[in-house]
């Protein structure tokens, strides 16, 4: 199973954060809901820092619909004053369903023209059962988005599934392994549905985990740490997390 706040880099500072799983009408197109919701003094802002999981999301505010590709480094977002979002953490055939290119919004985002939609979820917030009725919304519009879903979108969803859960592969060419398929076929399935390469799904998931040791452990030894998730050293995980995080490990334990 995922876990869902792996990728929250500071979780005491998030505001009411519900996740739901979708209807069985949506179950393989979206992982799970995530519907953060804050009310903030005036002049205060909360920075939501993240290392989104390798995947899309589409994203509903009462401002509008967006489809948010995925990205290659930490991100943040300022939450000020009173408000919600309705997120669907995609699955590749809910992401298939929305886009035909998902390459092309990795570190991006666009607005989709879905009005209806977005009243509807609007209209939800506000009402009795907001969560449950959201969740309905959403996932009934995404399965009319999709309609069928075929044997290469499954094939898609267990390809993620397993570069994001398993632990025991460390490489594309055991990602392939595991999946009974050529490196080139998992690489062009992983662009094709995901919009990165096998191997960079492979590090976020690490460098999540890592992150989420150093939160739930803070004596961790670094050295051991690395070894434990398959980087060569202590350098190695320091590199990566550096690179796509924006800091070295022993700061990111120390602002726990």
């Amino acid at each position: 199973m995922i876990d869902a706040r792996r990728g929250v880099l500071f979780p005491d500072r998030m505001p009411q954060f519900h996740r739901l799983a979708p209807t069985p009408a949506a179950a393989e197109l979206v992982s799970w809901f995530w519907i953060p919701e804050w009310d903030l003094p005036a002049g205060a802002v909360s920075r939501q820092d993240v290392v989104a999981y390798p995947a899309l999301n589409l994203v509903i505010s009462s401002e509008g619909a967006q489809l948010v590709g995925p990205t290659t480094k930490a991100s943040f977002r300022d939450l000020t004053g009173r408000g919600w979002a309705v997120g669907a953490l995609l699955r590749p055939a809910g992401a298939a369903a929305l886009t035909a290119q998902p390459a092309g919004l990795r570190d991006a985002e666009i607005s989709l023209s879905a009005p209806a939609l977005v009243d509807a979820v609007t209209a939800a917030m506000a009402g009795p059962e907001r969560l449950t009725r959201v969740v309905e919304i959403v996932s009934a519009w995404l399965a009319e988005q999709k309609g069928v879903i075929s044997d290469a979108d499954r094939d898609a969803n267990n390809m993620a599934e397993v570069l994001m859960t398993d632990d025991r592969v460390r490489t594309a060419e055991q990602a392939a392994a595991s999946l009974a398929m050529s490196l080139r076929t998992l690489q062009r399935m992983t662009h094709r549905y995901v919009g990165l390469p096998p191997l960079m799904m492979i590090r976020r998931r690490r460098l999540q985990e890592a992150a989420q040791r150093l939160r739930d452990d803070p004596a961790s030894d670094l050295s051991a740490l690395a070894a434990a998730l398959g980087y060569a050293d202590h350098a190695h995980l320091t590199a990566d997390f550096r690179t796509v995080l924006g800091m070295p490990p022993t700061r990111y334990r120390a602002e726990q």
